[in-house]
């Protein structure tokens, strides 16, 4: 099999790893690509990374590392396998050492590809998209100093929702469903849902409760004009800053994120693992 192997250069733990693991990875694998052999690529930089053909993507860091990847392959996703750097790691679920063991596996056909939603987000000024960007956990609007309180507006397929009075808001992906909107109160979904959840940050109104609606609609965000400045944020990069006649719209990408899955690694165990969920009250003395 023909493999990428990416991973944050500028990390000296992901560098490292990614060192020792290439001779035992070649063993496997044909890479023909490596970030070890290339620049750090300019975050700044427009358009989609040439990639060499390959079956899959071997990706070192944590969920961040493969966030940057499938943003960098843009909509021409290839398979991920994760091994993780980081602290939780939903996506990255192997160690580098379990990768190594289950990657045979991968070789001799011996796993699934499973797709998870990912969607477009747009500014509009006007008429024209003044910003866009594809993105695979969450578009958040934030405000920033003087962190006053936001009203934003919420229409799905452009029927008028609720405004909501808060400090911000997140439209999240099931993958996304597990990162800052839990954190928010937000509901953790399947990841292979086709569905979007709404999540207010603090909001001014206790009635106002966490939304799950499908990805096949439109979604379109507007704030008023405030002291506090309100940006997108998406998959943590901001998208841009909103004007008092901008609208952020938001739909389901043409493209799908797809991340490989073993045999022995199943959703509900990597979430009984992360969050540390024991079935049961321990008690302290």
């Amino acid at each position: 099999m023909r493999a990428l192997l990416l991973g944050s250069t500028i990390s000296p733990r992901t560098a490292a790893e990614m060192q020792r693991l290439r001779p035992e990875l070649q063993k496997l694998v044909e890479l023909v690509y490596c970030d070890l052999d290339q620049p750090p690529p300019d975050p700044a930089a427009k358009g989609e990374f040439l990639f060499p053909s390959a079956d899959l993507a071997i990706v070192l860091g944590g969920d961040g590392s493969i966030l940057r990847a499938a943003n960098r392959f843009g909509l021409h996703q290839l398979p991920i396998l994760g091994g993780n750097l980081g602290k939780l790691g939903f996506l990255a679920d192997y160690t580098p050492d379990e990768l190594l063991e289950v990657l045979p596996a991968v070789c001799a056909g011996n796993y699934r590809v499973v797709s998870h939603l990912m969607f477009l987000s747009e500014i509009l000024r006007g008429e024209k998209i003044a910003a866009s960007s594809l993105g695979l956990n969450e578009t958040a609007i934030l405000g920033g100093p003087p962190f006053q309180m936001l009203n934003i507006h919420l229409r799905v397929d452009q029927e008028w929702v609720t405004t909501y009075s808060c400090d911000g808001l997140i439209v999240s992906t099931p993958v996304g469903s597990t990162a800052h909107s839990l954190s928010a109160g937000g509901p953790i979904l399947r990841k292979d849902l086709s569905a979007f959840v709404i999540s207010a940050i603090s909001p001014h109104t206790m009635t106002i409760r966490p939304l799950v609606d499908s990805a096949d609609r439109t979604y379109e965000l507007s704030v008023d004009q405030s002291a506090t400045p309100a940006s997108v944020v998406v998959d943590g990069r901001v998208l841009g800053h909103l004007g008092a006649d901008d609208t952020v719209r938001i739909t389901q990408a043409g493209t799908s994120f797809q991340l490989i899955e073993v045999s022995g690694r199943s959703y509900y165990r990597t979430l009984r693992e992360k969050l540390g969920w024991s079935g049961h009250v321990r008690r302290v003395d």
